[in-house]
């Protein structure tokens, strides 16, 4: 298995901008990126968010998301 880097919650919600909560909201609602369930436990992999990152660019503020 390739190196992959693991994000918790609260460490994406850092580099994101956001909170912890809103992640918990965006699962709910099917929205951001892919996550992995480990037990209890939520994790998103690297290249996940940073393809959920480019699904996100618009060149027009009217723009809908792809994903």
């Amino acid at each position: 298995m390739a190196d992959t880097r693991l994000y918790t919650g609260p460490q994406l919600a850092e580099y994101l901008g956001t909170t912890a909560g809103t992640l918990a909201y965006w699962r709910y609602m099917g929205r951001g990126p892919k996550f992995i369930k480990l037990g209890r436990s939520v994790r998103y992999r690297e290249s996940d968010v940073n393809a959920w990152l480019d699904s996100q660019a618009r060149e027009q503020t009217g723009e809908r998301a792809s994903a």
